[in-house]
């Protein structure tokens, strides 16, 4: 098969892009972004760098397009013909395409945003929607209730799954607010030309800059990695969505009376904390991690507290101070000698400008550790500011009341002096080793006294930055009472006979199959463990039962996983409300499919009855926290999604429908997981499996790249995948284009049901069965059966590869027949869009991956690996990952 000529090369371009239907806008900039990438391979490629570029291109476009095994093997030929250190450059140049066209969506999603906001268009899935419709079922009084009642709290966790550099991320930011400079200038214009030759600068240099970390990070460096999500995002977005609920309910009257909203979003952190398996994260980062977070977050509201002040030049002749801020404003003065005199010099007359200018300083102080001067904690600052606003109120002034010192009121109510509640995570096998240690008296090891003072830890953190600040102690593989009661134990070794233990929620984890279905009866018993049931009893009986995601869907299979976690909450809802229990689930949820990802909405929908109940815990990880945080638009609209989510969960229709829906297809539910399980474990339970795994697909090479401080696996072996952690498992699968974590065994189960009839109104009613359909299509979506075809030929087992791809295609079939439409994603045609505008580019790069991994392979044993051949596979790595929008 010949090239086509350019002529014919433009047009096969031109006619595959336009029938996206993508907008007008987005096209032109991609179009934009990509002509600037273009221009810069040419510039500072190497010689015929850009024709090789556009080669792959034009020929992987039309192999995805024409789908013949001719066009394909041109491609895979045009791949395979590169010499290593050209392959190299093909992959970087497809690696910055896929950054640019991922910035070129997320822009068209802000801008339609924008484009809303400006019509004062309110969303179906926004808060205020779902509140008024939560009214029409349960009253007035009562929405409004559970909207002050309402928690959303996201947890950052460091598991290694961003795969590009924060070099990368920083300069892909800078191209955004470019192309915000090119959208507000005059067509031609100087402005936007200037606009584009800045890009063209910092194309050039994210094409100049190393895509791969030399290093892996350290704790601390992740720690600092995810401060600039608060920095540039979470500090100002969090209060703006705050104030945007707030303007839809009070409409005219917003900003001049007291707000109805109550702060609702909670920000908890693992990155410095989690050290189940690492052990690089110890006592003293843990302690560092507090200290970096408060240092983000005083800063944030020293400089907010000083530009309300500066602003509050309300004389006192028409805005009387109330005397309760005349008392505290002299009670700052007097505390604070230096700054008295040049604040009183510069606000004659100002008494609310002074108090809150002196609030500042004092803010300062906190941050500086001048004990003299600092808060002991953030509600003596919270109890300035409201004294102020009362004081505001009290004279007439409650714009200024209810205005830029609400934000601020909201920013200390929402983040404290911590920024981030720290939450630590251990191994119940750790404690056990330890206690048995403790317990037998005699020397201790370098182990022992880690965990001990991970627990002085915590109390320095408490009394430092306020009890909210560290206190969740979550175990994993938490598999009996015992494991739990153990956390109080050693909390006591800790402390000593003369010393007060920290204020300590303690957190089982369960994450295996057995563990899920083991939970009700672990939790009725830890109840009445004596230090359990004082905590209850002061937290008013609150309770959080964290769910893992990512273990039990590769112990069992997807499927199944799924089905038992649906299973295990509705049972533990049951428990808790029996015991009178407020709980709050806690859902381990990855970003990849395979590890319980996807659209957070859709899941939380899906919950059984009373098992959000107003609280949605989750973590958040990896590319997903830039992703979902990175934008300050898009922040925005995330939350208030997620929190009409969680409002629309507990409405009486919502809970009715997925009660009667559970009921009504519950023999469906047991004959797939039976089915599901039973495929899975064909394949993974086989002899040989492991290796095998390790062979067709890059698992042993991904724990090369320099994700995370986290180690890829507990083990070194890889004969068995009990030691694999679950985000290499997703990720080796992921990059293999066949994305098994996700889907595996799916198919089997829709066949066993048999009834095409029933699955279908089951997609309809059942929104658990929904959103595992729309999941795998989405999975199913981005694998690639010639692709996946060529990784499986890596092996030696044609029974075990033919069982992947009879399963792929019979989960293809029914998943397509159940959903609708004439492939996948045709009921959902902004993902469809944004899958295949990315697909033959990602196959180019897994033509260049394959070329590499099959030489590796190729290669004897006693032979050291190639090192380009090895930095080869990892550029495509990165590259397939930025392609897929998705790692582990």
């Amino acid at each position: 098969m010949q090239d086509p000529t350019p002529t014919e090369a433009i047009d096969l371009v031109g006619r595959y892009e336009a029938s996206h239907g993508m907008p007008e806008q987005m096209r032109g900039d991609v179009r934009l972004l990509g002509g600037i990438l273009g221009r810069v391979l040419r510039e500072s490629g190497s010689p015929g760098l850009f024709d090789d570029v556009e080669r792959l291109r034009v020929a992987t476009i039309q192999a995805y397009t024409d789908e013949t095994d001719a066009a394909f093997e041109r491609a895979a030929q045009i791949a395979d013909g590169f010499t290593v250190a050209r392959a190299d450059e093909v992959a970087r140049a497809f690696t910055c395409y896929f950054h640019l066209v991922n910035l070129a969506e997320e822009h068209q999603r802000v801008r339609v945003l924008r484009q809303r906001a400006a019509r004062d268009e309110e969303s179906a899935d926004s808060v205020t929607v779902a509140l008024e419709r939560l009214a029409g079922e349960v009253g007035d009084d009562t929405a409004l209730q559970r909207l002050h009642q309402m928690r959303f709290h996201p947890v950052f966790t460091a598991h290694p799954t961003e795969a590009r550099r924060r070099a990368i991320s920083t300069s892909i930011r800078r191209l955004s607010g470019l192309l915000d400079d090119y959208d507000a200038a005059e067509d031609g214009g100087p402005a936007q030309r200037r606009a584009e030759r800045r890009m063209l600068e910092e194309v050039d240099t994210l094409w100049r800059t190393a895509p791969l970390r030399q290093e892996k990070p350290s704790p601390v460096d992740e720690v600092r990695s995810v401060m600039a999500v608060f920095d540039e995002t979470l500090f100002t977005a969090v209060p703006h969505v705050y104030r945007r609920i707030d303007d839809a309910l009070q409409g005219e009257a917003a900003g001049a009376r007291e707000p109805v909203v109550r702060p609702f979003v909670r920000i908890g952190t693992w990155v410095g904390g989690d050290r189940d398996g690492n052990p690089f994260v110890t006592a003293r980062v843990t302690k560092r991690a507090a200290g970096i977070a408060s240092e983000h977050v005083l800063r944030g509201l020293e400089r907010a507290s000083a530009r309300i002040g500066r602003g509050l030049t309300l004389d006192a002749a028409t805005t009387p101070p109330t005397p309760a801020l005349t008392a505290l404003t002299e009670r700052l003065l007097s505390a604070d000698d230096e700054g008295a005199a040049d604040v009183v010099k510069r606000s004659p007359g100002e008494p609310h400008r002074q108090a809150v200018l002196l609030i500042a300083r004092k803010i300062t102080a906190t941050r500086e550790r001048d004990a003299d001067l600092a808060y002991a904690d953030p509600e003596h600052l919270l109890a300035d500011l409201l004294t102020v606003q009362s004081s505001l109120v009290a004279a007439g002034a409650p714009r200024q009341a209810y205005g830029h010192l609400q934000q601020l009121v909201w920013q200390v109510q929402t983040f404290g002096f911590h920024l981030a509640e720290l939450e630590v995570r251990q191994h119940s096998a750790v404690h056990a080793k330890v206690l048995a240690e403790l317990d037998a008296g005699g020397e201790r090891s370098e182990l022992t006294e880690e965990v001990l003072e991970v627990y002085r830890t915590i109390s320095y953190v408490q009394k430092r930055f306020g009890p909210r600040a560290a206190g969740r102690y979550i175990v994993s593989f938490t598999r009996s009472a015992d494991d739990l009661a153990a956390v109080h134990r050693l909390a006591r070794y800790a402390v000593g006979p003369d010393g007060t233990p920290p204020v300590l929620d303690v957190i089982p984890l369960f994450e295996t199959f057995a563990d899920l279905q083991a939970a009700p009866a672990i939790l009725a018993e830890i109840v009445e463990h004596p230090a359990f049931a004082a905590r209850l009893a002061d937290t008013g009986r609150r309770l959080e039962v964290m769910l893992g995601y990512s273990d039990s869907s590769k112990d069992v299979g997807p499927v199944a996983a799924n089905l038992a976690l649906y299973e295990a909450q509705a049972q533990i809802a049951d428990w808790a409300q029996r015991s009178e229990i407020e709980l709050t689930l806690f859902h381990g949820r990855g970003g990849a499919l395979g590890r319980g990802g996807g659209p957070a909405n859709s899941a939380i929908l899906a919950q059984p009855p009373h098992s959000v109940d107003g609280r949605f815990k989750l973590t958040e990880q990896g590319e997903v926290i830039f992703a979902r945080y990175g934008d300050p638009a898009i922040a925005m609209r995330h939350i208030d999604q997620v929190a009409a989510a969680i409002l629309t969960a507990s409405a009486p229709s919502n809970e009715q429908r997925n009660r009667a829906a559970a009921e009504r297809f519950a023999d469906v539910a047991q004959r797939m997981e039976d089915a599901s399980r039973a495929r899975f474990f064909e394949l993974v339970k086989a002899p040989g499996f492991a290796p095998w795994f390790a062979t067709v697909t890059p698992m042993e090479e991904v724990g090369l790249l320099a994700l995370g401080s986290r180690p890829a696996r507990r083990g070194l072996s890889v004969e068995s995948l009990e030691d694999l952690r679950a985000i290499p498992w997703v990720f080796a699968w992921t990059q293999a284009r066949i994305n098994l974590a996700g889907w595996f065994g799916l198919g089997t189960a829709l066949e066993t049901v048999g009834d095409l009839a029933l699955l279908q109104e089951a997609y309809r009613e059942w929104p658990l069965l929904r959103a595992m359909i729309d999941n795998v299509a989405m999975s199913l979506a981005k694998a690639d059966d010639r692709i996946a075809r060529r990784y499986l030929e890596l092996g030696d087992r044609d029974d075990l590869a033919q069982l992947v791809i009879d399963e792929m295609a019979l989960t293809r079939s029914w998943v397509v027949r159940i959903a609708g439409g004439d492939g996948l994603l045709s009921n959902k045609p902004v993902l469809q869009r944004a899958v295949k505008l990315r697909s033959p580019y990602v196959d180019a790069l897994s033509l260049l991956q394959l070329r590499a991994l099959r030489a590796l392979r190729d290669a004897p044993e006693e032979v050291p690996a190639d090192p380009e051949l090895q930095r080869l596979l990892l550029l495509s790595v990165s590259g397939v990952a930025a392609g897929l929008q998705n790692t582990g």
